[in-house]
């Protein structure tokens, strides 16, 4: 036979169980009278109904996150295709930058060196005029037919220049088309001498004596020299006030 503390001890435990298995009839039965359980009297479902809507509204916070994180990725994607097109731009462009420098070095060196052709061309340019003498004011038509015969007579008559041998010519003529020709500003004579000398004796007395008029006209002679040699010495002229503006204009000096 099972003593009292044996039975007492069963009898707890079945309460035990009774109460897990229904919580709400045990706890009416072992209430004490007079006393209102609160599990009896709240409504059964609130609490869990509130525990669903936060639920529901953490599954919609994170729906939402999800979409934002979605976008990010999508956005973050876009930036490095992005990074990546400008990198390969960047690239091209060191490239083409590089090309052009290379280009640019060769056409220094390519300015250079036409800058040196253009000094060599000068020099041969003055050089193959170096026999040649202008002559300006002689009026039009003065000459007549026989130009080289005027010209020779002009420089030993009124130049007073005496020639060992007769001056000789390889050519003579005017410069410029006729019709451009007025009686205020006759086309210039230039003449062509077969020594050298013939012509320097020539510029060098025109510079010692007093101008030569012939009709009224004033006749002047200079060198014949390049276009860019004549642009150098009229620039020259010009910081040199003291030489008169007949020089500065013929280049005598």
């Amino acid at each position: 036979m099972p003593n009292d503390k044996t039975a007492g001890k069963h009898s707890h435990q079945l309460l035990f169980l009774e109460a897990i298995a229904q919580p709400k009839t045990m706890a009416a039965q072992t209430a004490p009278q007079g006393h209102i359980s609160p599990l009896v009297d709240s409504p059964p479902l609130e609490a869990t109904d509130r525990i669903l809507q936060e639920i529901a509204s953490v599954g919609r916070r994170q729906e939402v996150m999800d979409l934002k994180i979605t976008d990010l990725t999508l956005a973050s994607s876009s930036i490095r295709a992005d990074i990546a097109g400008f990198r390969e731009t960047v690239t091209n462009l060191d490239q083409r930058l590089s090309t052009v420098e290379d280009h640019v070095a060769a056409i220094t060196d390519q300015e250079e060196e036409l800058g040196s052709l253009r000094a060599k061309l000068t020099d041969l340019e003055d050089l193959s005029r170096r026999d040649n003498v202008r002559f300006f004011g002689i009026p039009e038509q003065k000459e007549g037919a026989d130009i080289k015969a005027f010209l020779s007579s002009l420089l030993t008559d009124h130049f007073g220049i005496e020639f060992s041998p007769p001056p000789e010519f390889q050519r003579v003529h005017r410069i410029g088309p006729p019709h451009k020709a007025s009686a205020n500003k006759p086309r210039p004579i230039i003449a062509c001498f077969l020594s050298h000398e013939q012509a320097r004796q020539v510029i060098s007395t025109a510079k010692t004596q007093r101008p030569v008029s012939l009709d009224g006209h004033e006749i002047r002679v200079a060198a014949d020299f390049s276009r860019i040699k004549n642009d150098r010495r009229r620039a020259f002229l010009a910081l040199r006030p003291q030489l008169r503006s007949r020089d500065i204009k013929y280049g005598l000096f």
